[in-house]
């Protein structure tokens, strides 16, 4: 169905991102997979073409465009086909809104001319061992010393830790026994810093391409000069980027549905059983119709919401609405398209089982589906 959300200067971008997806990502993307990242060469080129930089103002290097559809576009290219731009997501879309909400001008001098150009890769470490989405529940603490802040604690999950040059960590820097969600700061973390470690890269089910790790801090010194933001307030910073988060996953969910759907189509035109072409069995006509029109449905939703998004009215419900919808279809389009490659779809070389193992995540990652039905059902007076 015809889209109405992006411009000519989009299309243009798409055009340069396509290109370059093909000739610079897919035909190393399962070295890159097997090696668990991206290498930093290919976040390099990026900023060459101005793809890292776009919401970053004009006099750090960037863009000086803050609108998010061109990161949309990044994610529909490679999804489109059949790859992953690794951690680039997790920079673009969730750590670098924090850094242009929050960082100061003396912050901005120091970290945005290398966030634009790719040289700087970036987290953000939230999670804990014993903390999910309990966000008010962290125990890694920073106690302030003078000019600095000593951090301890640790932290799991963490997407691209291994990799970062800055890493956004959230620690408890006050204790309100009667709000909990008090006293959590935002501090910047340099990879170098003493007392600070990156534990085993973990490995995962899916999303192979993007490093995933643990990270520990003993007796961090952070400057107070890192801190991002005022300190104890880091938990309404949080909740002001979680909409934009829940979107990006969802966007994602429905372009790599779009691009399963093709792969599975291409796939059984040209796979014969009993003599015939799989694409001319009923069952198959009307499993992929069934699917086409599940992904559209989300397209819809992702398409509204990607256009609220921009107008600055994408509320956290209606987030929460977008990305539990195209994250469950995600699970089931895979599932069905796999069934259609038969035992094929079982074997590593074809990509089906990729997208396939890739897509279980979703429905974790950036607030559970579980979460998300509270987070609806308080919406509505429940």
């Amino acid at each position: 169905m015809r889209r109405d959300v992006f411009t000519a200067d989009h299309e243009a971008f798409r055009e340069v991102i396509a290109s370059f997806v093909s000739k610079e990502v897919v035909p190393h993307f399962p070295s890159w997979e097997e090696a668990g990242r991206v290498p930093r060469e290919v976040f390099a080129a990026l900023g060459k073409l101005g793809a890292l930089g776009t919401a970053i103002p004009e006099e750090y290097g960037g863009g000086g465009q803050a609108d998010y559809r061109y990161n949309v576009v990044l994610q529909e290219e490679a999804a489109r086909q059949l790859v992953n731009l690794g951690t680039l997501r997790t920079q673009l879309d969730i750590v670098l809104p924090y850094f242009l909400a929050y960082a100061n001008e003396e912050q901005r001098q120091r970290w945005f001319p290398g966030l634009a150009a790719g040289e700087l890769l970036t987290a953000i470490a939230m999670t804990e061992p014993d903390t999910g989405s309990d966000l008010a529940g962290m125990r890694t603490t920073a106690v302030r010393d003078g000019d600095s802040y000593v951090l301890n604690g640790a932290k799991t999950f963490i997407t691209g830790g291994i990799q970062a040059d800055l890493v956004i960590v959230v620690a408890r820097t006050a204790t309100d026994p009667e709000n909990r969600r008090a006293g959590l700061t935002l501090l910047v973390v340099q990879d170098g810093m003493p007392g600070y470690t990156h534990g085993k890269k973990l490995e995962k089910l899916g999303q192979r391409a993007q490093d995933t790790a643990e990270l520990s801090f003993a007796d961090v010194r952070v400057p107070v000069a890192n801190r991002l933001g005022e300190e104890g307030q880091a938990f309404g910073y949080l909740g002001n980027n979680l909409a934009q988060e829940r979107l990006t996953i969802a966007i994602g969910s429905v372009a790599q549905s779009w691009g399963a759907l093709q792969a599975t189509i291409e796939y059984v035109k040209g796979r014969k059983a009993f003599g015939t072409p799989v694409a001319s069995f009923q069952n198959t006509k009307f499993e992929l119709a069934a699917l086409s029109t599940e992904i559209e449905a989300g397209q819809a939703m992702v398409d509204r919401a990607i256009n609220e998004h921009v107008r600055g009215e994408l509320s956290g419900s209606d987030a929460a609405r977008v990305k539990l919808f195209c994250t469950e279809m995600q699970g089931r389009v895979m599932d069905r398209c796999l069934q259609l490659f038969g035992g094929y779809g079982y074997i590593l070389e074809y990509p089906i089982a990729r997208l396939y193992a890739d897509a279980r995540v979703t429905r974790i990652y950036g607030g559970t589906s579980e979460v998300l039905k509270t987070i609806i059902s308080k919406s509505l007076g429940l």
